[in-house]
């Protein structure tokens, strides 16, 4: 047993967006950082719009569907970014047999995991003092 008196030079507790881990203090940006895995998986734009439209589905989604709840995003972008999310673990793509094909979207629990972090960027972004 430590007398009482004796200070020991524990890391101190962990606080708030400061894990106590060694990718949070580390002196550059590296890849394995999970805030930048998470910034790499939402980068670009619409990303989150598609994330957010994913997130109110009750069912997967074919991309008329996403192309129509996003009517200004282009074929191009759109395309691109379903590819990225499915890249990044967040949207599975599943193509089913038949004619035509049939392809759908949907989120994993990966993806569905992003829902508090975008209800937390938003929340941040519309804090008095953001603007």
């Amino acid at each position: 047993m430590t007398h009482p008196t004796v200070r020991h030079q524990a890391h101190p507790p962990p606080r708030p967006g400061l894990p106590d881990d060694p990718l949070a203090r580390t002196a550059q940006p590296h890849r394995d950082c999970p805030v930048e895995v998470t910034l790499a998986a939402l980068r670009g734009r619409w990303t989150t719009l598609l994330v957010r439209e994913l997130l109110r589905a009750q069912a997967p989604l074919g991309y008329s569907a996403l192309a129509a709840a996003l009517p200004e995003l282009s074929d191009k972008v759109l395309t691109d970014r379903l590819r990225q999310l499915a890249a990044s673990g967040v949207v599975r793509r599943e193509r089913r047999a038949g004619w035509p094909p049939t392809v759908t979207y949907r989120l994993t629990e990966r993806g569905r995991a992003l829902g508090p972090v975008l209800q937390a960027l938003w929340d941040w972004g519309t804090a008095p003092d953001s603007r």
